[in-house]
């Protein structure tokens, strides 16, 4: 198998994956999964569509991470990953569609408009 590579975004993170058949070793810059994110919550999200499909022990992984804070660069990583793996076996589709990783969560932050503190909050309003 060659390196099969692979995109996912969530907010402002940016995930870049490649996916090598290997024994289940995840990298993420450079640093092993539990030293980027200490979080078992987050290694958890991260590793969803490998334990979905029963392939946590098949494949390595390296990964680039850019932007956002933790909890969307785990959701970048998982949606990546599980663009990988459909890209390796395309039948794995439609259960990893099932739980919900083949979704882009498309919510971004709204921008700041001009005259207000906020995206939509407003001043205070003084009739006097």
């Amino acid at each position: 198998m060659e390196k099969v590579n692979a995109i996912g975004r969530r907010k402002a993170a940016v995930a870049r994956v490649y996916l090598v058949a290997g024994s289940g070793n995840i990298t993420i810059d450079k640093r092993p999964l539990d030293v980027y994110f200490p979080s078992s919550i987050l290694q958890y999200v991260v590793k969803q569509p490998l334990t979905t499909l029963d392939v946590a022990e098949k494949y390595d992984i390296v990964a680039h991470l850019d932007g956002g804070g933790y909890k969307g660069q785990a959701e970048a990583l998982r949606l990546a990953i599980a663009r990988a793996l459909v890209k390796v076996n395309p039948e794995d589709k439609a259960a990893l569609r099932k739980e919900g990783f083949m979704t882009r969560d498309a919510r971004e932050v709204e921008r700041k408009k001009p005259g207000r503190p906020k995206a939509r909050k407003r001043f205070q309003f003084s009739k006097r």
